[in-house]
């Protein structure tokens, strides 16, 4: 019973978002077709409708839908924070992997109903996950509820690559000094037999290096136990493979080296040479920041004239 209290309190803000920003206009499309745009079922729009007919923001007139007012913050169902917090991790993976999967791509154009029919998360959710990631200047607002991807250029991949640099290099600083007895010591030990693993299948099976390539770079930045070090990963990570879609031909190339690095950075961590590890990183960065500027290069030489 509960869950599907949620489920329709979840919907009813979906469409009240929809009707705010346009979206949908009176008279509403069918419960059919409301019912596939927001994956639920026509029983649970019946309920939604019914619910806002008695609030006197919709009015069924001959089988017909009409709005007889725009929503405002008091008819928003007060979800869990538990449940936001969730559609937010859930949201954010989608979003990283439609980039990883070439799903968005630079100069493409999308609302908040097209991701969160995609994602089954709330356009609430979406729109406050898009609006932090609009700061780093990837994504911009075109128009009430639609945003576009934008290009970056040579100056921002190097200003990006600088922050990392002294971010990880200081975290990896940090990581060396953990106790001998912090569990993280043996999740690199761990990551170290996985790069081993990969690099052995990494002809056939080097698109896997994403998920390793996460996890490394996520170990490293923990030993800083600072969660804004830990929010900018995600955003960055987000960054490096959106980049990535200028050119992926050498895709298998750029994978089978930095899994030597990784291996190099990992191995001088376990036997404790602090200074080794930190030089074994900062020659990672500079083949990403190499990498980037290549493909950077690579995707203005292919755009097509405009």
């Amino acid at each position: 019973m509960a869950r599907n209290k949620n489920l329709r309190e979840s919907t009813t803000n979906q469409l009240l978002d929809a009707i705010n920003l346009g979206h949908i206009q009176s008279p509403l499309p069918s419960q059919s077709s409301l019912s596939e745009l927001f994956g639920v079922s026509r029983t649970t729009i019946r309920h939604v409708i019914k619910g806002l007919c008695e609030k006197g923001i919709l009015k069924d007139a001959d089988g017909e839908c009409q709005i007889l007012r725009q929503p405002d913050e008091a008819d928003i169902f007060q979800q869990p924070a538990s449940t936001g917090e969730l559609q937010t991790i859930e949201f954010e993976r989608f979003f990283n992997d439609s980039i990883k999967n070439r799903h968005i791509m630079p100069g493409d154009e999308f609302s908040e109903l097209d991701l969160s029919k995609q994602s089954n998360c709330s356009t609430r959710v979406i729109r406050e996950f898009l609006i932090r990631f609009s700061r780093f200047n990837l994504i911009e607002n075109i128009s009430r509820g639609r945003w576009r991807m934008v290009r970056f250029e040579h100056g921002y991949a190097t200003s990006l690559i600088e922050l990392r640099a002294m971010l990880e290099c200081h975290a990896l600083s940090k990581f060396m000094n953990l106790s001998k007895e912090d569990p993280r010591w043996k999740e690199a030990k761990m990551l170290l037999q996985l790069h081993r693993d990969l690099r052995d299948e990494v002809v056939n099976e080097y698109k896997a290096f994403s998920d390793l390539d996460r996890n490394f770079h996520r170990l490293i930045l923990s030993a800083a136990n600072n969660p804004f070090m830990d929010q900018f990963y995600e955003i960055m990570s987000v960054i490096f493979h959106y980049h990535y879609q200028w050119d992926n031909s050498d895709l298998r190339k750029r994978n089978m080296i930095a899994i030597e690095e990784h291996m190099v950075v990992l191995s001088k961590m376990l036997i404790g040479d602090d200074i080794g590890a930190i030089g074994a990183l900062r020659v990672h960065l500079q083949t990403a920041r190499k990498s980037m500027e290549h493909s950077l290069i690579t995707g203005n030489t292919n755009k097509e004239p405009t």
